[in-house]
């Protein structure tokens, strides 16, 4: 009988992947852990952040130096008697003018913005699209050349508006109100005009689909543009600089520059300093918390909410 030879099966593919001498080298594999774009972004925080850290471990140094911390002590924010910021009628009073400023301009701009995003939104043709592009340019303008034309503008053509309050809030009313306007016209073209098409097929006047539809649903943008403008106030420097005309109404930002400037900061200017870095971060922390709330029912994560706090379309 004769037996058949059977030919040699071919070796199957090693099931476990190539032999590790012939793995590509880690430097070649794309899907590696970034260690070095991971370190360099450590090193930027660091960098970035220890500097504020050390200013505001000085401000609660219970001595005069800056250079050697002397223990722990609340001594420059109500302590001393007479340099700390409770006690210090001009750092007090940068405290009251820069939350007043800031309260102002934001019930002021933030419904000229609503207004001016509606009014676009609905205006049709080449004069809104130009005025849409204006409000976009403001964020192009360099603050110094918007905040030396509001000078001139006070002190020569409106000389009947000192420089003072008045003339601050004017200033930051004028170049912050693009924020609320931005950001509701981006809100208006991701809702369309359904909604208020609906509300006009149901009987509901012009009034009534603004105030029960369009104003809840434009809500959470108008409160991060509040949010946007209420801390943009709260730091800005060029402006409220060239607008102040003395230390009654001089908010903590130009105390803070001027004061250590001059050579003559301390721990109290450190105090204030933090006070400001505080403040800027309570309204950014209830900005993100309320947009989160108002956006529940939208599938809205904590990217997106900083996004929009931040001030990013969409």
């Amino acid at each position: 009988m004769t037996s058949v030879s059977t030919p040699p099966r071919a070796s199957a593919p090693d099931a476990a992947g190539p032999a590790p001498g012939r793995r590509r080298a880690l430097w070649r594999n794309p899907w590696r852990h970034p260690w070095f774009l991971e370190g360099f972004t450590w090193l930027y925080l660091v960098w970035s952040l220890a500097p504020i850290v050390i200013a505001v471990l000085f401000s609660f140094n219970n001595g005069k130096s800056q250079a050697t911390y002397q223990g722990l002590s609340f001594r420059w924010y109500w302590g001393d008697p007479v340099n700390s910021v409770w006690h210090n009628p001009q750092l007090q009073s940068a405290v009251f003018t820069t939350l007043k400023l800031s309260a102002y301009t934001t019930l002021i701009a933030v419904p000229i913005g609503v207004a001016f995003a509606l009014g676009i939104n609905r205006w049709r043709g080449r004069v809104p699209s130009s005025f849409n592009f204006v409000m976009i340019l403001s964020f192009v303008v360099p603050e110094l050349i918007f905040g030396v034309a509001m000078f001139f503008v006070f002190t020569r053509l409106f000389s009947g508006i000192q420089l003072g309050t008045l003339a601050e809030v004017l200033g930051l009313v004028t170049w912050n109100v693009s924020w609320p306007a931005i950001l509701v016209q981006a809100r208006l073209a991701g809702l369309g005009r359904q909604y208020e098409e609906a509300a006009a097929d149901l009987g509901a006047t012009q009034f009534q689909t603004m105030r029960r539809v369009l104003l809840p649903l434009l809500a959470p943008a108008i409160f991060a543009s509040a949010i946007l403008v209420f801390s943009g106030v709260i730091d800005d420097f060029v402006i409220v600089d060239l607008l102040s005309s003395n230390a009654g109404n001089t908010p903590m930002s130009v105390i803070i520059y001027s004061t250590q400037h001059g050579g003559n900061g301390g721990p109290a200017l450190n105090a204030l300093a933090t006070i400001m870095l505080v403040f800027s971060f309570v309204v950014a922390a209830v900005g993100y918390a309320g947009y989160r709330f108002m956006t529940r029912g939208e599938r809205i994560d904590g990217k997106q909410a900083l996004a929009t706090i931040a001030g990013a379309e969409g």
